[in-house]
């Protein structure tokens, strides 16, 4: 079974940091995925850029599409990476969280993957 920790860091964090404070976060997070993949529970992980570089698209209710370009003033969390893990139960992949160096600045949450319909 797929689940999906999901790295929700406040907006504007990482530019609070120093050159050499990034780097080692990077660093601890790279070791933080090594380590899943030796335990084979690593499926896939990646940082995300800053929502400085990113767009929204929107249609809802059948409207025009609207473009919104990053940094988004509304928003107070961003998406900062993910990690894709093959755990047997949902308590597995809580555990793994738990073990996540990012949830000392940011929120990890756990999702399964699963249709849109359930």
């Amino acid at each position: 079974m797929s689940h999906m920790l999901l790295i929700i860091e406040p907006a504007g964090q990482r530019v609070t940091r120093t050159e050499a404070e990034g780097h080692e976060v990077y660093d601890r997070m790279v070791r933080f995925g090594d380590a899943l993949r030796e335990r084979g529970k690593l499926l896939a992980a990646e940082s995300l850029a800053s929502d400085a570089s990113a767009v929204r698209i929107s249609k809802a209710g059948g409207a025009k599409a609207q473009v919104l370009d990053g940094p988004f003033a509304e928003a107070k969390e961003m998406i900062g990476g993910f990690f894709l893990l093959n755990c047997a139960s949902m308590a597995e992949a809580v555990a793994i969280a738990h073990e996540c160096p990012a949830a000392e600045w940011a929120t990890v949450e756990v999702r399964a993957l699963a249709p849109c319909y359930e």
